[in-house]
C-alpha cells in the first residue's frame, strides 16, 4: 500500500485524539466499567473520524477505506482495547450495511447522526444459543400490518447500554436459514427493550449488554434493503470488522513489545539487564517479525478491499493471525515482566485480558479456519 500525505496526516490527527482525549482518561473508564461513548464520539465526529468512508451527503469524508484501516491501526495506541473497539463499532459493524443498502431516509435518520457523533449505534447479531454460528440465531422479526414485531434476545452486545439503535439480525421467515435473515434497525428506545450489562474478564472501557426483545415494534421502514438479504450483508460487514480488528492490533502489539524491552533492558538479575538473556532479545526478534508479516497482510487485504475485489480469504486469515499472535505477544511479554506482569493495573496484563477476546469476538479462531479451508477446497463437505 502506498500512504499519501492525507493518510499520514490522519494517523497524526488520531494520534494526537488519543494521546489526549483517551489515554488520560483510561483508567477511570476501566475502573467504572464503561466510557462515555456520546461524549467522545462527538469529539471524533468534530474531527471527521466517524465518516472517514461514508458519502460526504451524510457528513462522512467520502474516502476510501484505506483511511479507515489508518484510523483503527492509529487507535491501537490507547492504552486499552474496550474503547477502540467500541468506536469500531460505530465506525466498521454496525454502519456499512446501512451506509451500503440503506434507503436515503433511513440513512439520513440514523447514519447520519452516527457519524455526527449524535447518535451511538451497536450490532445485534450474537445470541446465547449462536455465537458465531449466525445461521442459528434465533430472534424473529414477524410482520403485521407496516410494522415488524421483534421477539428475542442478543447477547455481548458491545456499546448496549449506551447505544441508542440497533442494526439487528433476525429471522423475516421460515425459509432457509441464509435466506430468511434481515438486517433491521431497531432504535433503542422502543417499548419492550431491557438491557442487562455484562461483566467481562477484559475489554472492561467498554460496556456490553445482554438486550432483550419482548414483542418489540418497528416499522417496516427500518429494514435495511430487502428481506432476506440479511445473512449476506451482515457477511460483508464482517469484512471490514476483521480487518478494522487486525489492522487495530498493530501498533498495540509494537507497543507492548517496545515496553518489555524497555523493561526488560532496565531490570536486572545476576549482574546483567534481563534483556541480554538470548532466550528474550530472541524471542522479541520473533515476535517483531510476526507483527510486521500481519501488517503486510492486512494492508495487502485492504488493498485488494478497495480495488473491488473479494477479500473473504485474506480478512479471514487477518482475523485468525492477529487473535493468534495477540495471545501469543501477550503471554510472551507477561512471562519477561515476572511478577509485576502478574498485577492488575499492569499494561501487558490488561493487554493480556483484553486481547483474549479477539480470538473468539466478530467469528472465532475455528470459523476463521472454517472459512479458510472452504476456499482452499479442503472442508469436508456434509452428509445429506
Amino acid at each position: 500500500m502506498q500512504f499519501t500525505p492525507e493518510h499520514l496526516a490522519l494517523s497524526e490527527t488520531v494520534k494526537r485524539f488519543v494521546d489526549n482525549e483517551l489515554n488520560p482518561y483510561i483508567d477511570q473508564w476501566e475502573e467504572a466499567e464503561i466510557f462515555p461513548a456520546h461524549e467522545v464520539f462527538k469529539k471524533m465526529a468534530n474531527l471527521g473520524l466517524l465518516g472517514v468512508k461514508y458519502p460526504t451527503e451524510y457528513g462522512g469524508l467520502g474516502l476510501d477505506f484505506s483511511y479507515s484501516m489508518v484510523v483503527s491501526e492509529a487507535l491501537g495506541a490507547a492504552n486499552c482495547g474496550g474503547v477502540p473497539m467500541a468506536i469500531g463499532v460505530q465506525t466498521d459493524m454496525c454502519t456499512p450495511a446501512l451506509a451500503r443498502f440503506g434507503s436515503d431516509a433511513l440513512r439520513k435518520e440514523y447514519l447520519a447522526p452516527a457519524i455526527a457523533g449524535d447518535m451511538v449505534g451497536c450490532i445485534g447479531v450474537s445470541e446465547v444459543g449462536g455465537g458465531s454460528d449466525v445461521a442459528a440465531l434465533k430472534t424473529t422479526a414477524r410482520s403485521e400490518g407496516d410494522d415488524y414485531v421483534i421477539n428475542g434476545s442478543k447477547m455481548w452486545i458491545t456499546n448496549g447500554m449506551q447505544a441508542d439503535w440497533c442494526c439487528l439480525l433476525a429471522n423475516t421467515s421460515e425459509g432457509p436459514v441464509h435466506s430468511n435473515k434481515s438486517l433491521i434497525i431497531v432504535p433503542m428506545d422502543a417499548k419492550g427493550i431491557e438491557r442487562q450489562k455484562i461483566k467481562k474478564i477484559g475489554m472492561n472501557a467498554s460496556d456490553t449488554a445482554q438486550i432483550f426483545f419482548d414483542n418489540v415494534r418497528v416499522p417496516k421502514r427500518n429494514l435495511i434493503g430487502s428481506e432476506g438479504t440479511g445473512f449476506m450483508m451482515q457477511m460483508l460487514q464482517f469484512q471490514e470488522e476483521r480487518l478494522y480488528g487486525a489492522a487495530n492490533s498493530l501498533k498495540m502489539l509494537d507497543r507492548l513489545i517496545d515496553q518489555t524491552i524497555e523493561y526488560t533492558r532496565e531490570r536486572h538479575t545476576f549482574g546483567q539487564p534481563l534483556i541480554n538473556n538470548q532466550v528474550i532479545h530472541f524471542r522479541m526478534a520473533e515476535l517483531r517479525t510476526e507483527v510486521e508479516a500481519l501488517r503486510s497482510l492486512v494492508y495487502r487485504a485492504v488493498e485488494e478491499y478497495v480495488s473491488g475485489k473479494d477479500v473473504t480469504r485474506l480478512a479471514s486469515m487477518a482475523k485468525l493471525k492477529c487473535g493468534r499472535l495477540i495471545r501469543e505477544t501477550t503471554d510472551a511479554c507477561l512471562q519477561y515482566w515476572g511478577g509485576m506482569g502478574f498485577t492488575w493495573d499492569n499494561p501487558i496484563s490488561r493487554a493480556y485480558r483484553d486481547g483474549r477476546l479477539v480470538s473468539i469476538g466478530g467469528g472465532a479462531d475455528e470459523i476463521m479456519l472454517g472459512i479458510i479451508a472452504k476456499l482452499e477446497g479442503t472442508l469436508p463437505k456434509k452428509a445429506k
